[in-house]
């Protein structure tokens, strides 16, 4: 899979199917080389737990040294602390080894450019094309690059959130928490209870702290997985729990009755949060919930929808200057600490929040709206023609709000549907949103009806 979010894959089987060896060192010759020729010379490298990864890094690294760049290797390590050590060493780019949420086959090349964030579509293409050529220009024995490794930066990363102006460790440290955290056999066995304990939470349980990236359930931060976490936190009398995935770029939190306090509204509480203490606007994904919206205008601020995917969030939190933004899987940016995901800003602010709110978790998630998401999909056969399929329901929704940035979304007075041809399978995915499961699921059938007629 290559998209704006990298080069993806399974681990195995044959190159230009998996993600081979050969594919690995091919994708990362032409980043490096693309890195190179613009006059770079400095890669910083990290990867998640996952069963794979030293194999992957071991690749990735001495195929960039063999173009002649210097790579700082921060070994086991989180996606937002490549990110932020990309712009902490003055680097030219970075490669993060992880497939974030996908199951323990699965690895992945994640592409930055040198201010930490993704690059861009169009270097995407150039990336690829570059690697299906193969024209790639090694360097020859007096000019291969240097390797260096640094243990340092996610204690850098986390001092960059302590003294972030709504981080608040007197207040966190002075309500004792007690915390449950699910690190899921990944880097947050070691990134998120070094982080508590810098706010000063030093009643922490950790499950599934050990690291070898064969995840006990599915790394995914969703309900069906987090049973475990759910039932620790009850039976613990913990304030709290938290779940992040492999690579700890999405947050999830259980309250203290055991109920999930909501992917979706990880963003939203956070979002409240800031905006109480700056006001602005915010961005999320089309797919995410409406409760961003009701938070922010309460606030004074606008709301901003972007297409699917960090790069495009990012883009249009830039285009507004937005002081808040991400996405409804519980991917938190902040742009006063750096433009991407980052579940452990997310982790700090959200717990100055709960400590400032004077309320138990689960009561302040009741301080919130209550929406509910009905996600659905239509499997297409061959040929269908997706584009004049989703230009019909706009046409017949002509009356109602409707938002092609991505796909067709379609507002109403108190839900949305969202449709949207997925990049990997041959299906269109349908996002509904309304007060009640019934009203959500309703207006996704209603829809779908209507496409099935279509087709």
């Amino acid at each position: 899979m290559k998209s704006i979010s990298g080069i993806r894959g399974t681990i195995g089987g044959k190159p230009g199917d998996n993600l081979t060896p050969i594919d690995i060192v091919k994708f990362t010759a032409a980043y490096g080389s693309i890195i190179r020729n613009n006059g770079g010379k400095k890669i910083i490298v990290g990867r998640d737990g996952r069963m794979s990864g030293e194999m992957v890094r071991s690749l990735v690294v001495n195929t960039l040294i063999g173009l002649g760049l210097n790579v700082i290797d921060l070994g086991l390590s989180t996606t937002p602390t490549v990110e932020m050590a990309v712009v902490f060493e003055g680097a030219d780019g970075g490669i993060i080894l992880t497939a974030s949420h996908n199951p323990k086959q699965w690895n992945a090349l994640k592409l930055l450019n040198n201010k930490g964030e993704f690059i861009s579509a169009e270097i995407g293409k150039q990336v690829l094309v570059l690697a299906e050529k193969e024209a790639i220009d090694f360097a020859g024995v007096d000019e291969l690059g240097n390797y260096e490794t640094d243990d340092t930066l996610l204690q850098t990363h986390i001092d960059a959130i302590l003294a972030h102006p709504l981080v608040n460790k007197e207040l966190i440290a002075a309500k004792k928490f007690k915390v449950v955290v699910d690190a899921i056999n990944s880097s947050g066995a070691v990134a998120v209870p070094q982080l508590l304990k810098a706010l000063g939470v030093n009643d922490i349980t950790v499950l599934n702290a050990e690291m070898h990236g064969n995840f006990v359930h599915n790394p995914e931060p969703l309900a069906e997985n987090l049973v475990e976490l759910c039932n620790q936190v009850v039976q613990q009398k913990a304030h709290l729990g938290i779940a992040v995935d492999p690579d700890v770029d999405r947050l999830c939190f259980v309250s203290d009755d055991g109920n999930l306090f909501g992917e979706e509204y990880t963003l939203v509480a956070v979002a409240d949060y800031v905006l109480s203490n700056k006001k602005g606007n915010t961005v999320s994904n089309l797919s995410s919930t409406r409760a961003l919206r009701d938070v922010t205008e309460k606030h004074g601020g606008k709301y901003y929808a972007s297409a699917v995917g960090e790069v495009n969030v990012v883009t249009k939190m830039k285009e507004v200057n937005a002081v808040m933004g991400g996405e409804g899987n519980g991917g938190i940016i902040d742009p006063q600490l750096h433009y991407g995901r980052d579940a452990m800003i997310g982790i700090a602010l959200f717990l100055t929040h709960l400590a400032q709110s004077n309320l138990s978790c689960a009561a302040l998630r009741k301080a919130y709206p209550d929406y509910f998401m009905s996600k659905n999909k239509i499997d297409l056969p061959k040929g269908t023609n997706v584009p004049a399929i989703l230009a019909k329901v706009k046409e017949q929704y002509a009356a109602f709000p409707v938002n092609t940035e991505d796909g067709v979304k379609i507002e109403f007075e108190k839900s949305w549907v969202h449709l949207r041809a997925s990049n990997t399978e041959p299906i269109i995915r349908v996002y509904s949103e309304a007060p009640s499961v019934e009203e959500a699921d309703k207006v996704a059938k209603d829809v779908m009806e209507k496409i099935e007629g279509l087709m």
